[in-house]
């Protein structure tokens, strides 16, 4: 229930800001941001956020947190490239919001527990504007996967897998900008390119070790910008709605997030930014016919899902080279609370670093 009336608040702020906008002679559609914003020492120097075209201003480029995907567009024309490296440590189990003991977890009647992973991704972007008002996006993974375990003896082992993730395809599409606020929607589509097929010994390994959802999923969601001098913030909605039953019968759970966030500029290439992020996910509906949910807990398609809210931190740091400067990026960040509907690996710590280059 609690994700429908995060989507009705969410679709009622729209509408909300929509009509107080009407009517408005400030308010300018199909909006998109620059990729430089005339000479350099405009662009980055004197923080210009006007845009000389429609006489609005622009959401700042440098000040986008690193770890906020589907934050800004471009204009007509323009290209951009990125790598992100995105590294996320789980350790310890944990029930609800409880931290629970490997000897607590096997006297469940487990014959082992996962005790720590490790996920790592290397994604490749590609961004394209084809519209001043629409910019287009291609996202491919390259994920890598290590989980250590006990069994009930004492005795430890651990299993990896890694490969192609999904392939997403998005779109950002600006409907409303005001001097102070802007707006515009994400929609998606991911491809299940990653594989559910990852195995061990010719067993199925469980469902967090698999590398893909195996359904094409949807991915919309809404984006507000605000600005004011060097300060920049923002807030952001989005989903990924599972569309059907993969080969194995099942369906990974619907994910939701929410993050806001404030960034500062400090210096003419640097930007400093404080980001909460929430996310909700289910539990799997159906189950893999070929995993036991007696063996071990992640292989129990009822204790996937949870609930987490993030502390992140990030820096942004323009290269001081070119008429459009890429940018370097790292975030890093920590659970302030997690909810689990567990035994579940409770997350430690995650990281975002890359570069992105306009062009």
């Amino acid at each position: 229930m609690y994700q429908w009336i995060i989507t009705l608040l969410c679709f009622f702020f729209v509408f909300s800001t929509l009509t107080h906008a009407k009517g408005n002679q400030d308010v300018q559609y199909a909006f998109s941001f620059p990729l430089n914003q005339g000479s350099p020492g405009e662009s980055m120097g004197g923080h210009d956020h006007m845009n000389h075209k429609n006489g609005s201003y622009n959401h700042s480029y440098l000040a986008d947190p690193f770890g906020v995907i589907g934050g800004h567009s471009h204009h007509a024309g323009g290209w951009m490239i990125s790598y992100k490296y995105m590294r996320m440590f789980m350790k310890g189990m944990r029930d609800g919001t409880n931290g629970l003991t490997n000897s607590q977890v096997i006297s469940q009647g487990y014959m082992a527990t996962p005790t720590k992973m490790t996920m790592e991704m290397h994604m490749l972007g590609l961004m394209y504007a084809p519209l001043d008002e629409l910019t287009l996006m291609v996202m491919a993974p390259y994920v890598i996967k290590k989980m250590d375990h006990v069994r009930m003896n004492g005795t430890t082992f651990i299993r990896e897998s890694e490969g192609i993730g999904d392939i997403k395809l998005t779109a950002t599409y600006f409907v409303l900008n005001k001097k102070l606020f802007h707006l515009h929607f994400n929609f998606g589509i991911s491809f299940p390119t990653g594989s559910i097929d990852e195995s061990f010994g010719g067993a199925r390994l469980p469902y967090p070790m698999q590398i893909g959802s195996g359904t094409f999923d949807l991915l919309p969601g809404i984006t507000y910008l605000g600005q004011a001098g060097n300060l920049d913030w923002g807030l952001q909605f989005k989903t990924e709605i599972r569309l059907g039953d993969n080969k194995h019968n099942y369906t990974l759970g619907n994910r939701y997030h929410i993050t806001f966030w404030g960034a500062y500029q400090w210096f003419k290439l640097l930007s400093t930014s404080v980001r909460i992020n929430t996310l909700i996910w289910e539990n799997i509906d159906g189950a893999d016919s070929q995993l036991n949910p007696a063996m071990i807990p992640n292989a129990d398609p009822n204790k996937q899902g949870g609930r987490r809210m993030d502390l992140l931190f990030g820096t942004l740091f323009y290269l001081p080279f070119g008429h459009i400067k890429p940018r370097l990026g790292i975030e890093i960040g920590f659970p302030i609370y997690q909810s689990l509907n567990g035994p579940q690996l409770e997350t430690d710590w995650m990281l975002t670093a890359g570069i992105q280059w306009p062009f």
